[in-house]
């Protein structure tokens, strides 16, 4: 069954009246075909060039959400969701054309339940936003990929980042999602209204959708654990010989038992570029960033822990920041690396890998990537979660320098590879999107990507949800 294009110039009659129904559904406001707004909503921050879609809807609820997917249901046309775009595999591309439904109008925070530690968004509400929400109620959400995004699209895509070694990842913290089908029905995964911190109630419906990238529906609420704001956080940067000697200490500190919240790995061109960019003085080598949570006195114990192990593993210029403006300086560095990385050559655009390994195998995988870099003359500064293995690859291209991009593009599938040989993944957190479909049949084989398309065929039989992407 072909999807179909919106814009055909002899279909005219038949699209103006397409167009007519969205408008009656979301009022004039809610829909736009003007290129600017439509170029603006066919590209995220990756390499992959604008796909824009030849209509675009603003939805404010979900029986909005709901009448518009029943509308492009009955004329086949792709559906392509839409939240902040700050995604980096090329999931909001408008491969064939289609209606994209950008969803920030939906921007209400959702029966708070403070006793609970739970709280229901809409997908317009951001990390930042939902935060700020909380601020006075000793409640937060730890989950923090960098940017601003949307939650729901942090649920799209199984987002993590910086915490997850404390808190876990979009998939330990949704916990029930409300979800527009293709052919507009409202699916609630784990039953509407349901909230229990644990079921072991039939099949897990809701981690189906997080991380399905909007390939099998529109999620339109995301009901997320919420946890209590630390009494103490304390923060420090050690640096270190080699890169060895920065993961033997990670995975020392938490064979002990340290619940640290984040530790975050940098090696020396990553310092480099964050020195220069921040106006900061840091050792220009492999570094470790470590942040600890909890009350004054479980922080002394942690510290002294990590103190002594960081030590026997050659750790030196170890530095403490325990006032928020401080530590607020440090995180600032590190969630600036994207922008640190892209300024040591201005003009040029910057595009963020990440594999996924086990930690054991961090110091081998990223020895070799780094030789590699090299040896392809290549600027590539790493970042990683060094607590769950997974790192980053800023990779800073000259688009215009076609060899190079053909260089950076071999690079990036050599390192997916490598990964895999090592028992890991070919994404810890940005996805499939369009870049990496053929790593992900390479990961988990032909068979359970047959069960993902057979999943797909049950929940969108014609095809029209974001397609292109993960298969």
């Amino acid at each position: 069954m072909a999807v179909r294009r919106l814009a055909v110039s002899h279909e005219t009659g038949a699209v103006e009246r397409v167009i007519a129904s969205f408008r009656a559904v979301t009022g004039d406001e809610g829909v736009s075909v003007g290129l600017a707004v439509r170029e603006q909503h066919g590209r995220d921050e990756s390499v992959h060039r604008c796909r824009p879609p030849d209509v675009v809807v603003f939805p404010r609820s979900v029986e909005e959400v709901s009448g518009l997917a029943k509308i492009c249901h009955h004329h086949r046309l792709p559906i392509i969701p839409f939240g902040t775009g700050t995604g980096l595999e090329g999931g909001v591309g408008a491969l064939k054309g289609g209606v994209c439904f950008s969803l920030r109008k939906m921007d209400q925070v959702l029966d708070l339940h403070q006793e609970d530690s739970d709280v229901t968004v809409e997908p317009g509400v951001t990390r930042k936003g939902l935060n700020a929400y909380l601020r006075d109620t000793g409640l937060w959400f730890p989950v923090d990929p960098g940017a601003d995004a949307s939650l729901c699209g942090m649920a799209a895509t199984s987002a993590s980042g910086t915490n997850a070694v404390r808190y876990g990842t979009m998939r330990e913290n949704v916990m029930n999602l409300e979800v527009v089908l293709a052919d507009g029905t409202v699916l609630h995964t784990a039953g509407k209204g349901r909230r229990p911190r644990k079921t072991s109630a039939g099949y897990n419906i809701t981690n189906l959708f997080v991380g399905s990238e909007g390939t099998l529906g529109i999620i339109t609420k995301a009901t997320l654990r919420l946890y209590g704001i630390p009494e103490s956080m304390v923060s420090a940067v050690c640096s270190f010989p080699s890169v060895q000697s920065a993961v033997d200490s990670t995975v020392q500190i938490l064979q002990a038992g340290v619940p640290i919240a984040r530790i975050e790995f940098l090696d020396d061109v990553m310092i480099n570029a964050c020195n220069r960019f921040n106006n900061l003085s840091y050792a220009v080598a492999p570094t470790l960033f470590l942040e600890f949570h909890g009350s004054s006195k479980s922080m002394e114990e942690q510290v002294s822990v990590t103190e002594e192990i960081t030590r026997e593993n050659g750790g030196s210029d170890f530095a403490w920041a325990e006032d928020e403006e401080t530590r607020g300086r440090l995180w600032k560095a590190r969630h600036d690396a994207w922008y640190a990385a892209q300024a040591l050559r201005p003009g040029c655009k910057a595009y963020s890998t990440d594999v996924c390994v086990p930690i054991s195998l961090l110091p081998q995988i990223i020895v070799e990537t780094k030789e590699d870099l090299i040896r392809n003359r290549l600027t590539g500064p790493i970042a990683g979660h060094v607590g769950d293995g997974n790192f980053h690859c800023l990779m800073v291209l000259d688009p215009n320098d076609l060899d190079e991009v053909q260089r950076v593009h071999a690079f990036t599938e050599r390192l997916a590879r490598r990964a895999l040989e090592m028992d890991g993944t070919c994404t810890g957190e940005h996805g499939v999107g369009l870049g990496k479909r053929d790593l992900l049949r390479e990961e988990v084989g032909p068979l359970t990507i047959e069960v993902m398309q057979g999943i797909k065929a049950t929940l969108d039989p014609k095809n029209l949800m974001n397609p292109g992407k993960v298969l």
